[in-house]
């Protein structure tokens, strides 16, 4: 493999000695079987090594970072999955922020992808609400003068997120101007979820949030989960990619937010 990509990418490599392939993607802007590609290649070429989590330098024997490498491997799978689609909604969503407002963000994959967008943000002032270990752990690639307020409970593996009752109650002190949340799908009967305490805790969340945003990927539409997280009425607004079918539609005109 001798393209101009490859040299980029091992140089790229050889500076972070460590990186993830979902940071590879964003990086050189390509798809997920492009980047497998240039990687397979480079590595029986023996210009970098596989390692857990990603794909180190040859010069590196050191450790992957500690962010990197704990993350679930079933949470970057899904990461990786419609990474187009959710930068498109987190692009969106992006314009529902203003300087000065306490914004709350969930453990999603989708609202991970408005968190990267943050980080880039420059606002003078903005203070973030997480139970989101991911976001928690990359809070220092955040602008220096944004604060954090990260929940704590007990950690779910599955969602990559503190939950429960100890969570739930941190909740209860907090003031908080929009939420921005998702789920695995959406119908007529509202949002949803496949994890009881991860229900208990959102739904509690959008009743104390002033503005509630919901942000799903087309993909999501017509499908439901095992637990219902709120019905549409508690939605100001729900940020697609796609054009929203009816019963979604009309939480925007009901709420009077385009």
């Amino acid at each position: 493999m001798k393209s101009l990509r490859a040299f980029e990418i091992v140089e790229y490599i050889e500076k972070r000695k460590f990186c993830s392939l979902a940071e590879l993607m964003e990086k050189f802007h390509v798809s997920q079987a492009t980047i497998h590609r240039d990687v397979a290649a480079l590595v029986r070429d023996a210009r970098i090594r596989k390692v857990h989590g990603g794909v180190a330098s040859l010069s590196s024997a050191q450790t992957p970072p500690l962010s990197k490498d704990i993350m679930p491997s079933h949470y970057r799978d899904r990461m990786n999955l419609d990474m187009p689609a959710k930068e498109a909604v987190a692009r969106k969503a992006m314009r529902e922020i203003s300087d000065g407002d306490i914004i709350f963000l969930d453990s999603s994959t989708t609202v991970y992808y408005l968190a990267r967008m943050l980080e880039k943000s420059s606002f003078a002032n903005l203070t973030v609400i997480t139970n989101s270990v991911l976001i928690i752990q990359e809070f220092t690639n955040f602008p220096a003068n944004y604060f954090l307020v990260a929940l704590g409970g007990n950690f779910d593996l599955q969602l990559n997120a503190f939950l429960g009752q100890a969570a739930m109650r941190e909740l209860e002190y907090l003031k908080i101007d929009k939420s921005f949340i998702s789920g695995v799908g959406i119908t007529e009967a509202g949002v949803f979820s496949r994890h009881e305490n991860h229900t208990f805790f959102l739904h509690r969340m959008l009743e104390l949030s002033k503005t509630n945003y919901l942000l799903l990927n087309g993909s999501k539409f017509g499908k439901s989960g095992l637990f219902a997280i709120a019905p549409l009425t508690m939605f100001d607004r729900v940020i697609s990619e796609q054009k929203l079918p009816p019963y979604a539609e009309s939480v925007c005109h009901r709420k009077r937010i385009h």
